[in-house]
């Protein structure tokens, strides 16, 4: 075999290295290669991703999630799959690219996926195609460098390329563009969307060992699933926590995947100890039936307690305007079908369906050097995540997109928000739009102008969309008395004087108004106004005199009524409004190096937690008394009708049934609640009904 199929290492413009090699022989030159082939012509480049050898590590557990872009002449022609946690991996992927030149060279960059976070960069290669021999199979390997550290090592890609001339340019050109486009779009469609959901809850550890010095921890767990992450909350001071925490994770394999599950020690001000972890392979659980599991932890000794449950995917796909699901009238009689009112009771968490039009956006702004923008749409519900197609270099893409969620919670928020792709860094914010389901008007279509990150005044531009949503109303109303869905992993918080200062401010608000109507009451005591004071008296009296307890919802109940005939406060005040212009960044905590200064540190991260809890539990009260008030004005007519039903139906039992009998099947729930159900998950009915209904900064 002639030594043609060359190898060369060249320092490309950018500084960053490419090598390839061809039937394994290895030689290194400063001089560019020799043309093998003219630079002009039409020439068919196939490219098969075989594997990559000892990638870089970018996690903390010591491996990557490595993925593969192609590029040519600057744009993206091809993105590999990911491999999870491997620095060997095995792709096995093929692409055919048409060629009108062999001037520009393929550009290979690595990329390690992190969900919700930038991706690391993982190096990168040039493979000259002008020294490529034509019309056999080549294998290459690329050297991966970065422009940055030209010295460390990165590891190599394998590939096998053919390059064939082309005999008619013109129609093979086409023909090639518009395949690789559909199966591009095809790829990018089905790589989003999920074949079944795992249901999981956290329910307990046990014998943990002790990371801290007064013998005990404050563990948390951490789950991944792909490229999926829940982080659970913190359990104070026990080697035996109880977690008691229900969430959903997205299947994408037909196999399940393995569920990795990682438990850590909390600690403030330095980095969180390692406890232990387990995997869990969700190919060997039978689906439709739920598992209780006792997993042992391999690195120490300990076991995570956790109930599992693989169910059929929900309602979700991505389609063109096209094949629009609710426009085939055969198919909108299913669906409203299966949430008609004969259904009300199976599947409670298939509550109801979203669908929604991504049509155009227009005058979004410039974020690239050249004026444009490359946009593509994002749209969240809860945990369920789906993205349109880029549009480049336009500021009025048309989409043109239908997108259907399953609905778990009628009070969630659809969140649509754009973003301009960019070649080699995360995707820049342009704007976002958010949309409460429950005011959601189907089939109107209607621009939504674009606000920023806060939501506290508008960016530039406005999307079009269309929306239907069908649900069933009795599953809505049980879903509200259940803990709402959290999403998989949130921000730390932080300290922050601005958003402590608002949250005093909310609360002084509540205050006030409990004052106000002290004062109120103390008038009619005081005899101010003679006619107010007589009817006062003449009201408590008869109140007194035959007071049952019943009369307490009914009150309430009469309350509720009187406010949606009457009252004028259903809008926002002025205000509520002034607590939706009040955010700023948080301020960020300084590091100090400084070894003299450790026990000053600790004091300040030891304020900084007790700064933390004053300002959440201040942002807990304050929304509370908000939500109670917007329950009671309307703010969301669908909860307000549901508290007059539950109003209702509390007044007539009180009406009917001593309140001793009452009492004594409430103290017989509580005190067997864990005899029936040992693995139970606490909650409290009307706290959950309170979190979906919106504070005021919020609406």
């Amino acid at each position: 075999m002639s030594c043609s199929e060359v190898s060369n290492t060249d320092k490309h413009s950018d500084g960053s290295c490419s090598s390839s090699q061809g039937m394994g022989a290895s030689c290194s030159s400063a001089v560019p290669p020799e043309r093998a082939a003219p630079s002009s012509g039409m020439y068919k480049l196939e490219i098969e991703l075989k594997r990559g050898h000892n990638l870089a590590v970018r996690d903390r557990g010591g491996t990557s999630d490595p993925y593969v872009k192609f590029k040519l002449g600057g744009k993206e022609v091809f993105r590999s799959k990911t491999i999870h946690k491997n620095l060997n991996p095995v792709w096995e992927e093929k692409t055919t690219l048409t060629l009108d030149s062999l001037s520009e060279p393929l550009y290979a960059k690595v990329f390690d996926y992190d969900f919700g976070l930038q991706d690391d960069f993982m190096g990168s290669a040039f493979l000259y195609l002008e020294s490529l021999e034509q019309q056999r199979t080549i294998p290459v390997t690329l050297v991966l460098k970065d422009p940055q550290s030209p010295d460390e090592d990165l590891g190599s890609l394998e590939l096998a390329v053919t390059l064939t001339p082309k005999d008619s340019p013109i129609e093979e050109r086409r023909d090639s563009t518009n395949q690789q486009s559909i199966r591009l779009s095809e790829l990018h469609r089905k790589s989003q969307l999920w074949r079944g959901i795992v249901s999981i809850a956290l329910i307990e550890g046990r014998n943990l060992i002790p990371m801290d010095d007064n013998g005990l921890s404050d563990p948390y767990v951490k789950f991944r699933l792909g490229p999926q992450k829940y982080k659970s909350k913190t359990v104070p001071k026990t080697l035996s926590p109880q977690w008691r925490e229900q969430f959903d994770l997205h299947l994408y394999e037909e196999t399940g995947g393995v569920l990795e599950i990682t438990v850590w020690d909390r600690d403030t001000g330095r980095r969180d100890d390692f406890i232990g972890r387990c995997q869990l392979d969700l190919s060997t659980l039978s689906k439709e039936q739920t598992h209780h599991l006792e997993l042992p932890l391999e690195e120490s000794r300990g076991f995570v307690v956790l109930l599992v449950t693989l169910t059929a995917s929900a309602a979700v796909s991505i389609a063109d305007l096209s094949v629009t699901p609710l426009d085939d009238p055969q198919e909108r009689r299913e669906i409203l079908k299966r949430y008609g009112v004969l259904k009300s009771l199976s599947n409670l968490k298939d509550v109801g369906i979203v669908q929604v039009k991504v049509m155009r956006a227009e005058g979004l702004m410039a974020a690239d050097v050249n004026g444009k923008s490359d946009p593509f749409c994002v749209l969240e519900l809860n945990n369920d995540r789906l993205q349109t197609h880029t549009v480049y270099k336009n500021l009025n893409p048309e989409w043109n997109k239908v997108f259907t969620f399953n609905v778990k919670d009628i009070h969630s928020v659809l969140e649509v928000t754009v973003f301009d792709e960019d070649r080699d860094r995360s995707a820049d914010f342009l704007g976002k739009a958010v949309i409460p389901l429950l005011n959601i008007r189907n089939g109107e279509q209607k621009g939504y102008v674009l606000k920023n990150k806060e939501l506290t005044g508008p960016t530039k531009g406005a999307i079009y969309l269309e929306i239907d949503v069908i649900y069933n109303t009795v599953k809505a109303a049980l879903r509200t008395v259940v803990p709402a869905e959290q999403k998989y992993m949130e921000e730390e918080p932080k300290v922050s004087k601005q958003l402590l200062q608002q949250n005093f401010n909310r609360v002084k608000r509540c205050i006030m108004v409990l004052i106000s109507y002290g004062t109120y009451i103390n008038s009619c005591f005081e005899w101010e106004s003679a006619q107010r004071s007589i009817i006062s008296f003449v009201l408590f009296v008869v109140v007194v005199w035959n007071f049952e307890l019943y009369m307490l919802p009914l009150g309430l109940l009469l309350l509720l009524v009187w406010n949606y005939f009457f009252s004028s406060s259903r809008d926002m005040t002025d205000m509520s409004m002034e607590a939706m212009f009040e955010w700023e960044d948080e301020d960020e905590d300084k590091e100090d190096k400084d070894s003299e200064h450790k026990g000053f540190m600790n004091k300040l991260y030891a304020i900084q937690d007790v700064f933390i809890s004053v300002q959440s539990a201040l942002d807990d009260v304050a929304s509370y008394g908000e939500r109670m008030k917007n329950t009671v004005n309307w703010t969301v007519p669908f909860l307000s009708w549901l508290a007059i039903t539950a109003l209702c139906f509390a007044t007539f039992l009180l009406y009917l049934i001593p309140l001793r009998y009452l009492v004594l099947a409430w103290g017989v729930n509580k005190f067997t609640k864990k005899l029936r159900n040992p693995y139970a998950i606490d909650n409290n009915e009307l706290l959950d009904f309170l979190s979906r209904v919106p504070s005021d900064v919020q609406v």
